[in-house]
């Protein structure tokens, strides 16, 4: 597996099979072009089988963490810890882009989500809000 930023439109594109629309041509430039905004995809061979994207966020009496704004893998490759180590490799690029913390929130009864999440080293409270110290 390959873990690679998207980088292009086209890069995007052409993982459109994972997200829950197709990608519009204007919201994926104004993202892509965005130093904030970050997409992760995974790749497979060449076959992309899974993303997270996620957005830093800065507030003057906190600084800067990461928000994992969305995780998805292909039903095809499910249960091969793709989205663990897309997590993992978002929460690396946080790191190294100076955030101190990475939160995300999740369904309280999303087992599958949660234990991805655990697995990359998350703390949940309440089952709904998942964070990471960096």
């Amino acid at each position: 597996m390959k873990i690679r930023r998207a980088a292009t439109p086209d890069d995007v594109f052409a993982a459109a099979h994972l997200f829950d629309a197709p990608p519009l041509p204007d919201a994926t430039s104004r993202f892509l072009a965005q130093d904030h905004s970050h997409l992760l995809i995974a790749y497979l061979g060449d076959q992309p089988a899974g993303f997270v994207s996620g957005v830093e966020t800065t507030h003057p009496d906190k600084g800067t963490e990461m928000f994992l704004y969305e995780l998805g893998v292909d039903d095809a490759f499910l249960r091969r810890g793709i989205g663990t180590a897309l997590v993992e490799a978002l929460k690396a690029l946080a790191a190294e882009r100076g955030c101190y913390a990475m939160w995300t929130g999740t369904a309280a009864d999303d087992a599958a989500a949660q234990a991805t999440y655990k697995k990359a080293g998350g703390s949940i409270d309440d089952g709904a809000f998942v964070s990471w110290e960096l």
